[in-house]
């Protein structure tokens, strides 16, 4: 026998809440308890501190930018404002990290490190400055820095990167990992906090770019979409190696370019085109580009 239709009125009724829930049977409701115990039992497997999450990360991520550009202040700060989001800053940054470093199994003194972190973002400042530069003269449709700053995820991502491997090199653990998945699901760009990229970092469009966690990118280097500086292998017997490629400065690479490999390295000036796979590496001032199947060729002399 099929089951009565639910009319409109009645679903719409049941979800403003007119509907009524039936009651708990006693043995029902000890069944529940019980369903409650075993998940405490099991969520105490983890050790992540409760005061962390993705959404915390990104409210992080959001007054970081805030106090660097106008752009996400929401208006114009007045008076004090500017010094008050910086100490507030500091108020919500201190007991995190402190939770952070005892699960990280290196307990220190937070407050020096938030002090030197959030000292340090005036530079910080500078090097995504430069960034939105370099995207401003490079891509003939940026009509200004502004639309650069509010608009363009390359950035967004790259300066997200900037703020969270700051915080890794300072020993704060998982906090700049959860920043960078923060920008990863806004932007598309999945960049590691602990790669090296140098200055004049360019990222045009960007969905779809990965960049790994020993990566070591120059400077003045230009990325297209779906791009990715992986590994060659995924063992975790290698995860204190270096797993990911090294592109040395002014390098371009085109959309969907695959490079991997901790040993490849791609030699200063050079260009690799769209959808080349590569997996060794090239002399400075290579030309590789995709000729039909599976075929790779460089000329280094450009």
């Amino acid at each position: 026998m099929s089951r009565p239709h639910k009319s409109y009125s009645s679903v719409c009724a049941q979800a403003s809440g007119d509907y009524t829930i039936p009651s708990l049977t006693p043995s029902a409701e000890q069944e529940l308890l019980r369903t409650a115990q075993a998940l405490r039992e099991r969520r105490d497997r983890y050790e992540a501190p409760a005061s962390l999450s993705l959404e915390e990360a990104g409210d992080i991520v959001v007054r970081l930018l805030q106090v660097i550009f106008p752009h996400f202040s929401g208006g114009c700060m007045q008076g004090t404002d500017l010094e008050a989001r910086v100490l507030g800053l500091r108020q919500q940054l201190i007991p995190m990290v402190e939770d952070l470093l005892s699960y990280g199994a290196a307990p220190g003194p937070a407050a020096g490190l938030v002090q030197s972190f959030l000292t340090d973002l005036p530079l910080l400042s500078d090097l995504c400055h430069e960034d939105a530069l370099t995207l401003l003269e490079n891509d003939p449709a940026a009509l200004s820095l502004d639309e650069v700053i509010l608009s363009y995820p390359g950035f967004m991502a790259v300066a997200t990167y900037r703020l969270a491997n700051a915080l890794l090199k300072l020993g704060v653990p998982l906090l700049p990992r959860l920043m960078t998945e923060y920008a990863h699901q806004k932007t598309g760009i999945d960049i590691h906090p602990k790669a090296t990229i140098g200055k004049r970092f360019f990222i045009d469009h960007g969905t779809g770019v990965v960049i790994g966690g020993t990566a070591v990118i120059g400077n003045s280097v230009k990325l297209y979409q779906g791009v990715t500086i992986g590994a060659l292998r995924v063992d975790r017997k290698d995860r204190n190696a270096k797993r990911h490629p090294t592109l040395e400065d002014n390098v371009v690479v085109y959309a969907s370019a695959t490079i991997l490999g901790g040993d490849t390295v791609v030699g200063a000036r050079s260009v690799i085109g769209g959808n080349v796979w590569l997996t060794h590496s090239v002399p400075p001032g290579s030309r590789i580009m995709f000729k039909g199947e599976h075929t790779n060729s460089f000329d280094p002399e450009g």
